[in-house]
């Protein structure tokens, strides 16, 4: 299957801009899906607030979504990286998003005074949850907020509170995704336009991580024997007991594909996360090794 790659146009401009404005800024507030914790990191935005020596508050969003074992390593990994610090949210829980101001003001401690505000910046790919957290933070909607990638087109600066200000920006990819395993896990979460990817072949490859990582959470749900089935053998059990049959009795694969990323994304299937530590680090040696 070809690797995924998805880079609109746009995404150029909101690189600059982005670059220009962490001149002026204090922390980063980077959102991240914490099913896929380091796929939907940017690495661009981790190399511009290097480069600036700006500190990364790292969110890893729809913590209810994911497998909470997986999401307490995922924090500590985070946390043991030279400026950054990491929090599991859900930006539809108030109490959560409640802490991020706090958290933030610990990273740059230089501007706990009446005179300097506290200057943040929200940045991550698109479809994380940018936008919710940022109705949620602010609590009154000021941002655009829909269930496809690429949402918000242009900056915004608001004032979050006493001494507080947040600039919101565009959801932004880098320019070539590494990794062909990035890449699908990045498409089942709906991170990547539905126009760059074919879905059936995104849902097998959902397919074969769940095999791996969630078999009894499949076998709940579709009742089947995930141990006799690969991802494109998983697709065509949900086809038949959903029926997604076409006329003539064929399996309706894209129907299929489309039930299958839905109920996961949805979390449907239960708490999931499609990687860990161990697994990026595993992916990471294989490709070295190649």
């Amino acid at each position: 299957m070809p690797a995924v790659q998805w880079f609109p146009g746009h995404m150029n401009a909101a690189r600059r801009k982005l670059a220009e404005t962490l001149a002026a800024i204090d922390v980063v507030i980077e959102v991240t899906d914490a099913r896929l914790p380091a796929a939907s990191g940017n690495p661009l935005i981790e190399e511009l607030a290097r480069f600036r020596n700006r500190p990364i508050l790292k969110l890893l969003n729809k913590a209810d979504l994911a497998d909470p074992a997986a999401t307490k390593a995922w924090m500590a990994w985070f946390d043991a990286r030279p400026g950054v610090r990491a929090a599991a949210i859900s930006a539809k829980n108030a109490a959560e998003v409640g802490r991020i101001p706090a958290l933030a003001r610990q990273l740059a401690p230089h501007r706990d005074d009446n005179t300097k505000p506290l200057r943040m910046m929200l940045a991550g790919i698109p479809n994380v949850g940018k936008s919710t957290l940022m109705n949620a933070l602010l609590k009154r909607k000021v941002a655009k907020v829909g269930d496809e990638p690429a949402v918000t087109k242009s900056q915004q600066t608001l004032d979050l509170g006493p001494g507080m200000t947040l600039t919101d920006t565009p959801g932004l990819m880098w320019p070539k995704i590494e990794h062909d395993a990035d890449g699908y896990m990045l498409a089942a979460s709906h991170a990547i336009g539905r126009n760059a990817v074919i879905d059936e072949e995104v849902a097998a490859r959902l397919g074969e991580i769940l095999l791996a990582r969630y078999p009894a959470a499949l076998a709940a749900r579709y009742r089947v024997e995930p141990s006799a089935l690969d991802g494109e053998g998983l697709l065509e059990a949900v086809a038949r007991r959903r029926g997604c049959i076409v006329k003539g009795g064929a399996l309706d694969l894209e129907k299929a594909a489309n039930v299958f990323l839905t109920d996961y994304r949805s979390g449907a299937l239960g708490r999931i996360t499609l990687e860990t530590p161990e697994s990026r680090a595993l992916m990471l040696a294989a490709k070295e090794e190649k």
